[in-house]
């Protein structure tokens, strides 16, 4: 969905569309899976290691390992795996792809919707 945004001094357009959009506010529609993609967010470009995500948050394996899923789907994380431990990083250009295209037409006004006779 979305391209990797490896620094936060530089933006990349990501475009995205309804069926994107969805995907991506649903994931992050569960408090569990939107804690895991603020704490990416706040790692910056190095990410943490699932071990480390899972510490932070107090959360089992095997449960965190159920929302990465979703956020990696969703497009909104990143996995590489090094060596045994994998490394996930926010894909903070999916979510600037959404909120840009959630507020593309904002204030350009709504007309009247005609009825047809």
């Amino acid at each position: 969905m979305c391209l990797q945004n490896q620094k936060c001094s530089y933006i990349v357009v990501v475009t995205c569309d309804d069926d994107k959009a969805a995907i991506a506010l649903a994931a992050l529609g569960h408090a569990a899976r939107l804690s895991v993609f603020r704490l990416l967010v706040k790692a910056g470009p190095d990410g943490l290691m699932v071990g480390e995500i899972g510490a932070h948050l107090d959360m089992p394996l095997s449960t965190l390992a159920h929302h990465l899923r979703a956020l990696k789907q969703a497009g909104l994380i990143s996995q590489v795996r090094e060596g045994r431990e994998v490394l996930t990083r926010a894909e903070t250009a999916a979510l600037h792809g959404v909120v840009d295209y959630l507020l593309s037409e904002c204030c350009q006004g709504v007309h009247p919707r005609v009825e047809s006779a």
